[in-house]
This record gives structure tokens, C-alpha cells and sequence, in this order.
């Protein structure tokens, strides 16, 4: 199977209106910059974005919502996007939102064939209205449905050819999941290497699950929130 693509507006040609993609990152760390972009060139609609937030203003998968592209979203966190409030209120987006360890916990399970799950997450409040819930050990649990995704798109620090990938230390984050719950995974890495370059023991994601691989470029990298502290310099002498 021929993965490389050479840019991500070939990678994701075939996504219609109205797909279900599963978006790695976390804030904007591990963001598939180039293939956010692409899809926001192409002007699809309608989209079901499963994501752990979605970006923030201008920027991420905001850029998408902005541009009203995304008609759902499932997601863990969405405090630092003013638009996505509006959308919300508005009743323009439909939101499931959901904790961060059963989303995280529900796209593995979708990746591994398993279709549900049993989490105390979520009992006792609104997530669990009208759902399934089971005493066991003496313990109240929420049923959960494992995530599946028409696409899933995903950012690795390095990549090769076949689509093995390695993340780099945070921006791993929710990316090893997101991978594997797909039918057709696109992956954008920022080194991308021939077959046997990569140590195996340092692969996160095998190659069977990616499709499409591609190098990214123009990567800007922006920090969600910087925080920064004065410097402390030792006493004079010392």
C-alpha cells in the first residue's frame, strides 16, 4: 500500500461532508497543524469532531468551528474557546462532553473492538442521565460505548514510510489513541524517515493502523497558555 502523500490537501481529497474524525492533541500541543488546515481549504461541513477540546480562538480546531464547518463535537474540555461557547448557547453545536479518562479510555476501546465499557466516572451526574449503570463489587458504574471514527488525524514528532510513528514527550498525549479508532488513519510527521531507521522498541504507534503518512511543514507550535516566572538570581558572592 503507497502511504507517503505529499501534502495534506491530497491526504484528506476524499473526507465529505458530514465524516466522523477523531482529532489527536491536547490544547494545542500534538495539533495535526497542516491537516486542520487542509481540511479547513477544502470547506467541508457537517463535521462529528471527537477531539479532547477544540482549540481555541483562531487557532487548532477552532479554526474549524469558526469557519462553521463542525456540527458536533465530543470532547473533555472546552473552557478556552470563547466561539465554542457562542456556537453552544446559540444551540448552533451539538456538544457531548465528556471526562477526560473515559474519552481517553472509550477511543482505545474503539480502537481494540471493544464496544463498551463500565466507568464510575460520570455517576451521580448529568453524564449519566437516561444511561445504562451496573452495581458491581458493590460499586455503581456507568456504561460508556467504546469511540469509532470514519478518519482519525493524528501529529508525530517522527514517522517513516510505512507509518510507524514516535511521539514527542506531551504532544503524545491522546495522538496513540486517536490512531488506532479509524477506519482510515492520516498521520503528519515533522521527520519523515525509510523503513528500519526507527528503533522498533521506541514505536507508540505500529504502522498497520496509518494509511497515510505525510511530512508536515510550517509547523507554528502555539502555546495555549504561557506561564513564565521571574528568574531568581543567587546572592552576590555566590
Amino acid at each position: 500500500m503507497r502511504k507517503v502523500f505529499e501534502s495534506a490537501d491530497a491526504a484528506v481529497a476524499d473526507i465529505p461532508d458530514g465524516a466522523t474524525i477523531a482529532v489527536g492533541g491536547f490544547g494545542l500541543c500534538g495539533n495535526p497543524e497542516n491537516l486542520i488546515r487542509a481540511l479547513h481549504r477544502k470547506g467541508v461541513k457537517d463535521l462529528t469532531i471527537i477531539s479532547n477540546n477544540c482549540g481555541v480562538d483562531g487557532e487548532g480546531l477552532g479554526i474549524l468551528l469558526e469557519a462553521g464547518q463542525v456540527r458536533r463535537i465530543t470532547a473533555s474540555y472546552v473552557g478556552e474557546n470563547k466561539h465554542f461557547e457562542q456556537l453552544y448557547l446559540s444551540g448552533e453545536l451539538e456538544v457531548d462532553l465528556m471526562p477526560q479518562g473515559s474519552l481517553a479510555e472509550a477511543l482505545r476501546a474503539g480502537g481494540a473492538g471493544i464496544p463498551a465499557f463500565y466507568t464510575p466516572a460520570g455517576v451521580g451526574t448529568l453524564r449519566a442521565e437516561g444511561r445504562e449503570t451496573r452495581v458491581i463489587d458493590g460499586r455503581e458504574y456507568l456504561l460508556e460505548r467504546g469511540i469509532t471514527a470514519d478518519f482519525a488525524l493524528v501529529k508525530a514528532f517522527r514517522g517513516d514510510t510505512i507509518g510507524n510513528l514516535v511521539y514527542r514527550r506531551t504532544a503524545r498525549n491522546f495522538n496513540p489513541m486517536v490512531a488506532t479508532c479509524a477506519r482510515t488513519t492520516i498521520a503528519e510527521v515533522e521527520d519523515l524517515v525509510e523503513p528500519g531507521v526507527l528503533d522498533p522498541d521506541a514505536v507508540h504507534t505500529p504502522g498497520i493502523f496509518v494509511r497515510r503518512i505525510l511530512r508536515g511543514a510550517g509547523y507554528r507550535k502555539p502555546i495555549e497558555k504561557r506561564t513564565t516566572r521571574p528568574r531568581v538570581f543567587p546572592p552576590e558572592g555566590k
